[in-house]
């Protein structure tokens, strides 16, 4: 059993959690307790959040932009283009980049409307990601000024470090029942 849990945990690459959380009043003073800035490495890859009931995606472009030299993508797709175009620039310039890419808004208006539900206008959870940069476990979340430091991390423990949080956060929040957790892991194929 040893052996499958060190397989399980290798699977997971250095930055993958999206976990929804309820916002609610807790929620909205921790928000503002963590709300300033901290010093972070300047190699993870944060925007800002300001287009509405964008946080899924903000979530997974957090998730993305800390792991591209773990994985390869694919030549002249989106995502390509995207980091390739916002590499070199601040949270509030990635987000108005993103606020003007044509190509997302119509994925995002495509995705949003898939489906037989109706999207709500009133959502009351939220994406975050955590991920790993230079020994340090982020939460990335793009209503926050920037990233916050939650304290020593790496890849082999990521997933026990993230859980701490998390659990703390679910603590919080004890009568919510709309918690999970998405992960980026490898694909057995060809490695990621």
């Amino acid at each position: 059993m040893k052996s499958f849990w060190k397989w399980f945990l290798s699977q997971f690459l250095p930055s993958f959690f999206f976990i929804p959380l309820p916002l609610s009043q807790t929620e909205e003073e921790r928000l503002q307790q963590d709300g300033e800035k901290k010093e972070c490495s300047s190699r993870v890859y944060y925007m800002k959040q300001t287009v509405g009931n964008a946080c899924g995606t903000i979530g997974l472009l957090h998730a993305l932009g800390n792991i591209t030299s773990e994985v390869k993508l694919i030549e002249g797709s989106f995502f390509d283009k995207f980091f390739k175009s916002t590499a070199n620039l601040d949270p509030f310039q990635r987000a108005v980049f993103l606020e003007n890419d044509r190509e997302m808004e119509v994925a995002h208006s495509v995705a949003a409307t898939a489906g037989d539900t109706t999207a709500s206008e009133n959502v009351d959870t939220h994406f975050i990601c955590f991920t790993c940069v230079d020994g340090e476990l982020y939460e990335l979340d793009g209503r926050k000024l920037g990233p916050i430091p939650q304290g020593p991390s790496s890849p082999s423990t990521l997933l026990r470090d993230a859980a701490k949080v998390i659990q703390s956060m679910i603590q919080k929040n004890p009568d919510s029942h709309n918690f999970n957790v998405i992960a980026i892991s490898k694909n057995s194929r060809d490695g990621h």
